[in-house]
């Protein structure tokens, strides 16, 4: 399903192997939120997507525990930024922004994270919009 659909919008995309279960399930034990249905099934499928221009618009498993863990953990940033314990950080575009889950009343939503401001801006309700706004229609983040 993933696949078909990342092929359509982005042809040119570059798919990594598909994760293993067990690894896709630690991620909820070592970040201790919850991994939403959505991301868990993609990478079950592929196990991290990129771009022609080498952005990881969605990290693979060991990224995204990596990255999380390291952002969480480094000292300089608990002084630069708010805490990032309620975003599960999975892709990235060539401007530096990242992009999160997180968790809402209402259900996880895709935030925008700019590091130089640290700014965080919902820019997705589903994965399917996050990956159709990255993968058809640009920069469409910084507007």
């Amino acid at each position: 399903m993933w696949r078909e659909l990342i092929g359509e919008l982005y042809p040119e995309a570059e798919f990594a192997e598909p994760a293993d279960a067990s690894a896709v399930a630690s991620v909820e034990h070592k970040l201790g939120l919850p991994v939403p249905h959505a991301l868990s099934s993609l990478l079950l499928e592929v196990n991290g997507v990129r771009n022609d221009y080498g952005d990881d618009v969605v990290w693979p498993v060991e990224r995204i525990v990596e990255d999380n863990l390291a952002m969480r953990n480094e000292p300089d940033y608990a002084q630069l930024y708010a805490p990032f314990d309620l975003l599960l950080f999975f892709g990235d575009s060539d401007m530096g922004a990242q992009f999160a889950y997180v968790h809402t009343d209402y259900g996880p939503g895709i935030v925008y994270w700019d590091h130089d401001t640290d700014q965080r801006r919902l820019v997705a309700a589903f994965l399917r919009d996050y990956l159709v706004q990255c993968l058809t229609e640009g920069n469409s983040w910084y507007r």
